[in-house]
């Protein structure tokens, strides 16, 4: 992440010279820090706080100080209007969120509507982790730039994977009830058609997006399914009550997800002991063995008492090349 913000904040500067005549560069982070999304945006706030006081101490960008602005969006699309807002009115520039498509959909729709009867004074917002494909098809804006890998092309790896694992032969589907969630269901079961059509979905279920608080009832169903895999991209607290209430319930299945490694899931992995039957798609590990890697780790853990975000660090190991593939990038007219 670091080059990544690095790079993608510079390039605003460079041509956007006059408009950040400040000495500070400000960076709005619209993200819940509060609710059932907080403690994945405290993490990504760190993230992003530590990284600009790590470019501030080299000297900063073109000699200017980044800061970092928190703003809470409840993981709630119209409390996240609000909020960019409030950046605008503060003249922050450059706005950046990840947790929740929905939110970035609202985001991408407000940003392309402010900086049309703004010019000279547009804002760039830096999706790092919401992962719609949408956001990069039907509802692309010149504005938005991702570098994450949307959710088709998690689900690709995903299912290649799976298709390889002779013991799949019944798979239930649990995710979060908003757009996220139901290209992750559309998606599993199209792939899953294709590269494993024996295999049996006896399963589709969504839920509230971070308002449950017992999935118990949940289990039950996956239980009494006799599924022996389950697909889901459920994140936050939604995955780790998840894991939990499957481990109260006894239930033996292996989990395919997006992300068990977001804050919270290896501590659930962990309580419950379910370490050997999760599988994740991930763009790092905390323990990856280049020095360099650990060196970053061991720092950021060290200050802040966090693992890193590794969603955040993705971009400085992919590249621009890497971006395109993901359909991150796209260019309509302005």
């Amino acid at each position: 992440m670091k080059l990544g913000l690095i790079a993608a904040v510079a390039a605003i500067v460079v041509f956007s010279a006059p408009a950040f005549a400040e000495d500070t560069i400000k960076i709005a982070y619209i993200d819940p820090l509060s609710g059932g999304g907080a403690s994945i945006g405290e993490v990504g706030l760190k993230t992003y706080r530590y990284l600009a006081d790590q470019i501030n101490a080299a000297g900063g960008l073109n000699g200017k100080k980044i800061e970092i602005v928190g703003l809470d969006n409840k993981t709630n699309p119209q409390e996240s209007l609000i909020q960019v807002q409030k950046a605008a009115d503060q003249g922050i520039r450059i706005i950046t969120q990840g947790n929740g498509s929905s939110v970035a959909a609202a985001l991408t729709g407000w940003v392309a509507k402010y900086n049309e009867p703004n010019p000279g004074k547009e804002i760039i917002y830096l999706n790092y982790a919401a992962v719609d494909p949408v956001l990069t098809n039907a509802k692309c804006s010149y504005w938005h730039f991702r570098w994450d890998d949307n959710s088709d092309i998690k689900m690709a790896a995903l299912t290649t994977f799976m298709k390889d694992q002779p013991n799949i032969k019944k798979v239930y589907l649990i995710n979060q009830d908003y757009s996220f969630g139901q290209a992750v269901r559309t998606e599993a079961r199209a792939m899953l058609k294709q590269k494993r059509p024996d295999i049996e979905i006896v399963g589709d279920e969504l839920h509230p997006l971070l308002k449950v608080t017992d999935f118990a009832p949940y289990i039950a169903k996956i239980k009494a399914s006799g599924a022996d895999s389950v697909i889901t991209g459920n994140w936050g607290q939604d995955f780790a009550l998840l894991l939990k209430a499957a481990a109260d319930a006894g239930l033996q299945t292996d989990w395919y997800t997006y992300y068990a490694g977001g804050a919270g899931g290896p501590t659930a992995i962990r309580q419950t002991g379910l370490a050997h039957p999760v599988f994740a798609i991930g763009e790092g590990v905390a323990n990856a063995a280049p020095p360099a890697a650990q060196a970053w780790e061991t720092d950021f853990r060290a200050k802040l008492l966090e693992p890193t975000h590794n969603a955040q660090r993705a971009l400085d190991r992919a590249g621009a090349p890497a971006r395109r593939r993901s359909g991150g990038l796209c260019r309509p007219r302005r």
